[in-house]
């Protein structure tokens, strides 16, 4: 907090061998359980970011992800572009790596999928989080010489100025991913819900969403608005495969 760390200007910070270990701990823990477990690797960061200082950290990582089967891991980023040259792996991936990228329209997907589904990872997901605007990701979910889509994760913006989620653009990816047999998250509307979705309505808006129709919606906080779609929480994973003989 207070500190500057965004920005491609911004001097990037570290964590000591303390939290580098303990996903060995982790290991430890799901190999006791006999349970495989996911970590999200780098949740305020991009493990694929261009910037050379990073890249004695990623070697680190990946030695990382190699010693501890037991976890898998997944990596978002929004620059799948650079995946094909950062990785050592190339067509052998290690089992216990799941690889994702965010996707909040169609511009980023047409942009950013070809990268992905190129990837031989184990599990390969969208982040369409937060959702901007209309997605169809039919083409891709079937697309000739390219690896499929997973999983699905979607979801409204939050913070002091999120742009609110059209609900027909969220329904639509969930009927695509039904049709497609791909499991799917719907992890939260954000700050922004319609209107019939929750109770005491006094703060509504119709809100216009340039050629989509206008809906009327609420401002709450992330907990009342929730993560109800269609009247269902939507809590579709994949299955993790199988690192363990």
């Amino acid at each position: 907090m207070g500190q500057r760390v965004w920005g491609a200007d911004a001097p990037r910070r570290f964590f000591g061998d303390t939290h580098w270990n303990e996903p060995l701990e982790w290991n430890d823990e799901a190999r006791e359980q006999n349970k495989q477990m996911r970590v999200f690797c780098a949740s305020m960061a991009d493990v694929f970011e261009r910037r050379s200082e990073l890249d004695r950290w990623r070697e680190r990582l990946w030695n990382l992800i190699e010693s501890t089967p037991w976890l898998d891991w997944l990596l978002l980023t929004k620059r799948p572009h650079n995946i094909s040259a950062m990785v050592p792996w190339k067509n052998s991936w290690p089992l216990n790596v799941w690889l994702g990228t965010t996707v909040e329209n169609q511009k980023y997907a047409e942009e950013r999928l070809p990268f992905l589904l190129a990837a031989n990872s184990a599990i390969r997901f969208l982040s369409c989080e937060p959702l901007l605007g209309p997605l169809n990701l039919t083409a891709w979910f079937d697309r000739d010489g390219l690896n499929p889509i997973d999983w699905v994760i979607a979801g409204g913006e939050s913070g002091p100025s999120c742009r609110p989620m059209h609900p027909d653009w969220v329904t639509s990816l969930l009927h695509q991913c039904q049709k497609a047999n791909v499991p799917f998250h719907f992890k939260q509307w954000g700050h922004w819900v319609p209107a019939g979705i929750v109770k005491g309505n006094s703060a509504a808006k119709i809100l216009k969403f340039g050629k989509d129709r206008p809906v009327t919606m609420v401002r709450l906080t992330k907990k009342e608005a929730g993560r109800t779609l269609n009247g269902t929480t939507w809590n579709g994973v994949p299955l993790a495969a199988a690192v363990h003989a």
